[in-house]
């Protein structure tokens, strides 16, 4: 099993112009953003990056404009998973030759699926392409929870899937998959709150949206535990989980978008039917960020 990939991976939020339309020009500054913080990947198309609601020739675009502005700087993780097997396939196959380092596939979101259906999707999507492949499991939007033993089973019999995210919010299911399965996959926790926890745990990592936000942050969180330095670990965790409680407790995409505004690199709004934060909760997280200066662009 590889074990190159570990740390903080951004889940990149997707910019958008006031017409609605992908903004390049401020994509590339978010990479730029986190590889300036240290973190030890991006990721393309994720949830955070609205997926759902952008066609795929835009979830093209968005892979390969990741892959040219991190020129190599760290890996990259492209999101490609569709609501059918045939769509999943062309967008991997497209992330591979565009030059994405790994590929997260969920399973489909919109027709229910038992389980035999999504592990022959799992395995049909990853035989199709030649790159490491991680699993997302994502149950709140699938209707589908991919257990441990079903994580394993799916590792040793499918050579290139080498890692998960789970984002399961359960800590219970990230210690049996760390710990009992951790000879054949790799671990990362998708549900930012639980870095310190998932990290301590021996999770291979973390994929966060809030990383948009504070990158320089969660690295520094993951480099001290990685150091056996917990008391440094939890001093910053403490200082930074104010912000992190209330965007976590916020509709998470608006809230993403809202801190970044905040920060002073403006993103756009959420795609409809997605709306922006009320007015009140958009205001706690710009009274939280002015708390922490070191977090604006302007540094």
């Amino acid at each position: 099993m590889s074990t190159q990939l570990s740390g903080v991976l951004t889940a990149l939020a997707s910019p958008f112009a006031s017409d609605g339309e992908l903004d390049e020009k401020t994509l590339r500054r978010l990479v730029d953003r986190s590889i300036d913080g240290g973190v030890d990947g991006v990721v393309a198309c994720g949830s955070t990056g609205e997926f759902a609601a952008m066609s795929a020739a835009e979830r093209r675009q968005v892979v390969e404009t990741v892959v040219d502005q991190v020129a190599g700087r760290v890996p990259v993780i492209a999101q490609t998973g569709a609501v059918s097997t045939r769509e999943a396939i062309e967008l991997s196959r497209h992330a591979e030759a565009a030059g994405a380092s790994i590929l997260m596939v969920v399973a489909p979101y919109y027709e229910p699926l038992t389980l035999d259906e999504t592990l022959r999707y799992l395995r049909t999507v990853a035989d199709a392409v030649n790159i490491p492949i991680m699993l997302y499991n994502l149950p709140g939007a699938t209707g589908v929870n991919l257990s441990p033993e079903t994580v394993g089973q799916l590792a040793r019999e499918v050579e290139n899937i080498q890692y998960i995210k789970d984002t399961s919010a359960d800590m219970a299911q990230a210690g049996q998959l760390i710990h009992r399965y951790g000879d054949v996959i790799s671990t990362f926790i998708g549900w930012d709150s639980l870095l310190l926890q998932a990290i301590s745990e021996g999770a291979a990592g973390v994929m966060a949206g809030t990383a948009n936000v504070m990158p320089v942050e969660l690295v520094s969180i993951h480099r001290a535990l990685r150091d056996g330095d917990l008391a440094r670990a939890q001093a910053e965790w403490a200082r930074i989980y104010p912000l992190m409680d209330a965007i976590m407790s916020a509709p998470f995409i608006p809230a993403v978008k809202a801190a970044l505004n905040a920060v002073g690199l403006p993103v756009g709004a959420p795609r409809e039917p997605l709306l922006g934060l009320d007015d009140a909760t958009a205001a706690r997280i710009s009274s939280l960020i002015e708390t922490m200066p070191q977090l604006s662009t302007a540094r």
